[in-house]
This record gives C-alpha cells, structure tokens and sequence, in this order.
C-alpha cells in the first residue's frame, strides 16, 4: 500500500500523496465483510435491510486494532516520503457507506437504500450514527499515523434530493467536521450540485467538485472563503496530449486565482494511459494566467 502511495509522488511528481486504501474498510470493521470481485465490484454477502440484520453488527469497536494495516500503511509511507510532500488520509461519508451496505453491492439507482429513508428512517438514522462514530475514531486515528490532511468522499451525494441530503448526508458530515477542528479537510460530494450552498456552510477548508460541476457557478454558490478543487473530468485523458492540454488549461482558467487545488473531477479510470496523467500534471505546474 505504501509502495502505490508513493509511486505517483516519484513518477508524476504530484504534490501531495494520497493513501492507497478503500472506503470499505469501514463497514468491514463493523463486522460486515466484503469481497471485491473483478469486473463487478464490491459484493456483500450480508446485508443491512431491518433492526435484526442492524443488531448483528458489531459494537465497542477497536478501531485501532481492526484497521491497523492501514495505520501501518500511513506510519510506512509517512516515513518513506520524508517530509516530500503532505500526506492525505481518507474515508467514505457515513451515506455511501451505507449505501453499500444496504444494498450489499453497487447499483444505478440504489433503490434499497433510498427506500429505507421513507420506510424505515430510524434504521437509517441509527446505522448512519454507527457508520459515523468509527468514521470519526478511524480519522483521528489515521491523523495520529502521520495523515496532514483527510478528504470524506460521498460518491453516492447525488441520488438524494436537496432535502434528504441535509437529513441523511450532511447531517453526519457535520459531525465528523466538527470531530476534526483545525484540520485541513475536503469534502467531495459527487453529484451533489443543488446542496453545494449547503455544503459551503460547512466549517471544512475544501469541497470537491466533479465535473459536472460548472466552476463560475460554484464558486457563486459557495462564496470566496472556501478552496475548491477539481474537477477536470478524468474522460479528458482519452484525448491525445493536445487535447488534454487544452482541456486542462480550460479549467486552470475557469479556476482563476482564487484558492482551489487543481485535480481531475473524480479518479483515474484504469486504462488510462500514465502518460496522459503526467500531461494534466506538467501543464498544471508549467500553466501562467
């Protein structure tokens, strides 16, 4: 984990290192274990659906014990980078968690999981609540392995409406911000574009745009006091190199100079060529307004 951390900081000459991990590890120290199978994706077995799957779940986690592979994983790469570059831990938001451990898989609409919120909610409420209490422990945690910075990913932000957003997303997203004072912090809601007024009020340094995500827009609806980052979409780096040039310069523009990190609108897809990466980072650090 510590060898994939660092490659992209030795071959792409990044400037920030990211821990190679998942958002998974999650659900699985709560006592609910996943495969990861190819071409498919994640797959539970187990799902959480009623108060009696809910009530097998595990409680009184060690979180330190159970996800120590990451800790180690962090402490190995903090100490091999040296002081290069900061170091980002992460973790799913308490939604997409639950997402997944709802439905036990992904899915196109994840019906299941949004059926809860209008059939059972205090399930939902009652699940979000442990997903969000290990979250918070496992955060601080990966802080005290040597993280400088965290990022909470909300993969599936945008298949709620505005309302059920704030009740069954940012609700808990505010919890593990205001766990996580003084604390550079992104939050990427993917898909979230009508709750972005929400999400600027909270108290996080950084909120992630996807690219479908119109910058000049965002940034009206969240005001001058946050950094933005993104939002390049990653099908950019299909093109040749002039096109990703271009496209990148593009968005460096839309940017302009107010606080935001430059970076793709969500991850690099894996028959992406590397060489197409290096071109986004080398136009990034050779672009002049």
């Amino acid at each position: 984990a510590a060898e994939v951390t660092i490659q992209p900081v030795d071959h792409l000459d990044v400037d920030a290192a990211i821990i190679f991990s998942d958002i998974l590890v999650v659900p699985e120290a709560m006592g609910l274990p996943y495969q990861m199978l190819e071409q498919k994706g994640p797959w539970f077995e187990n799902t959480i659906r009623s108060q009696e799957q809910l009530n097998l779940l595990d409680t009184h986690i060690d979180v330190a014990d159970r996800l120590s592979y990451v800790f180690e994983a962090l402490k190995i790469t903090k100490n091999a980078l040296n002081g290069r570059v900061p170091l980002i831990g992460f973790a799913g938001a308490p939604w997409t968690i639950l997402c997944y451990m709802v439905e036990g898989k992904g899915s196109k609409t994840f019906s299941e999981s949004r059926k809860l919120l209008y059939t059972q909610p205090e399930l939902a409420h009652e699940l979000l609540s442990r997903i969000t209490e290990v979250t918070i422990t496992y955060l601080k945690l990966q802080l005290a392995s040597g993280a400088d910075a965290l990022q909470l990913f909300d993969s599936w932000a945008g298949i709620l409406g505005r309302e059920h957003y704030k009740v069954f997303g940012l609700k808990y997203i505010q919890q593990i911000v205001d766990a996580l004072p003084g604390i550079p912090l992104t939050v990427f809601s993917k898909g979230a574009l009508a709750s972005l007024p929400d999400l600027a009020e909270l108290n996080c340094t950084t909120l992630g745009l996807d690219w479908n995500m119109d910058i000049a827009e965002s940034r009206r609806l969240v005001g001058p006091n946050k950094t933005l980052q993104g939002n390049l979409d990653p099908c950019a780096l299909y093109g040749d190199f002039k096109t990703v040039e271009a496209e990148t310069k593009a968005m460096l523009k839309a940017f302009g100079t107010q606080r935001y990190i430059a970076n793709l609108g969500h991850g690099v897809y894996p028959d992406i060529h590397p060489d197409k990466v290096q071109c986004f980072v080398d136009t990034i650090q050779t672009y002049q307004a």
